[in-house]
């Protein structure tokens, strides 16, 4: 029987990939670097199968290249850069990992709500470019977390993770998802409130949103003037979610207190305005960047290849 091909876009972290050479050939070595568009345009007509990243749009130009492909393996949870619907209508399983880098990014929103509560950022700064001249009554005050709201906006997989977290900081936790989830709210101690009125109540905003055309610019000058000026947003959801203009004006102005991102608007590109804040906490787009869950990442995009190509419907197909 012929090897299948497949083109992966970037190289993978672990093992996953050695194991996909046992049974496949790669059209090109993967790189450490972004494949650029013109490159992957010129492998896809070869390709059985593609794994791909975020960052990579997979269109319709794309998809229409590519007679061979019988799999799109998105090593991500989200998938807003493949056009799944002509993937469909082109006989073409797409596949996320879903599920295993949960834990992970909730963990990420709560190191950004900590940091920016704590003014962990500024403190390290201050440290190391040698102005701490010892303990002030004053110095760098944060605000408290504990027994405070914290409203969390998208209850899915990560949404209810952050919020589960909450429980050991004593936290009144409120939510809003497109769908009401009376069945988690007894078990985990949550209050449903609209969006408007969650924005108004809390004192943390956490976005675990996917996004879609109902979410984009969801967060903007109008819901943040809703929210406290002690406020503080965390976005480890899409940077698109937010009007990322008019949370620089919100930080600038006082009209919310911080904001913890580890997404951009126009990623890699970040807004200029946000770099020279100090209101603002700025991670590279690390949610899920942890040893163990980008390597279980590549084995679920592996798995899902090789299930593919043997002619069964991939465990994580979303389509």
């Amino acid at each position: 029987m012929d090897r299948k091909k497949v083109l992966i876009t970037r190289d993978l972290p672990g093992d996953a990939i050695k194991f996909l050479e046992a049974d496949c050939d790669l059209l090109c070595a993967p790189s450490k670097d972004e494949m650029p568009r013109a490159r992957l345009l010129e492998l896809i007509p070869e390709a059985d199968a593609l794994i791909c990243l975020l960052s990579e749009k997979i269109d319709k130009e794309v998809i229409s290249k590519a007679p061979k492909l019988k799999v799109i393996s998105n090593y991500a949870v989200g998938y807003n850069n493949i056009d799944v619907e002509f993937a469909t209508k082109s006989g073409i399983y797409v596949t996320n990992t879903p599920d295993v880098l949960t834990e992970a990014t909730a963990d990420l929103a709560w190191a950004l709500l900590l940091c920016t509560a704590r003014r962990i950022v500024e403190g390290d700064s201050l440290v190391r470019q040698n102005q701490f001249t010892g303990w002030a009554p004053d110095l760098l005050l944060g605000l408290d977390v504990s027994c405070k709201t914290l409203g969390i906006v998208g209850l899915g997989r990560i949404g209810l993770a952050v919020a589960r977290r909450a429980s050991g900081f004593g936290m009144k936790v409120v939510y809003w998802s497109k769908k009401r989830k009376e069945d988690l709210e007894e078990k985990y101690n949550l209050e449903y409130e609209t969006l408007d009125d969650l924005l108004e109540l809390a004192d943390f905003v956490s976005l675990n949103v996917a996004l879609t055309e109902e979410t984009h610019h969801l967060i903007g000058q109008r819901e943040f003037s809703l929210m406290k000026k002690s406020a503080i947003l965390i976005n480890t959801a899409r940077g698109q979610v937010v009007d990322e203009a008019a949370l620089v004006e919100a930080l600038k102005s006082g009209q919310i207190r911080a904001a913890g991102l580890d997404v951009y608007e126009n990623e890699p590109q970040v807004h200029p305005g946000l770099l020279g804040l100090e209101n603002v906490v700025l991670a590279p787009h690390v949610g899920s960047g942890t040893i163990d869950t980008r390597a279980k990442m590549a084995e679920m995009v592996v798995l899902d290849v090789l299930t593919a190509l043997k002619g069964h419907k991939p465990i994580n197909a979303i389509n």
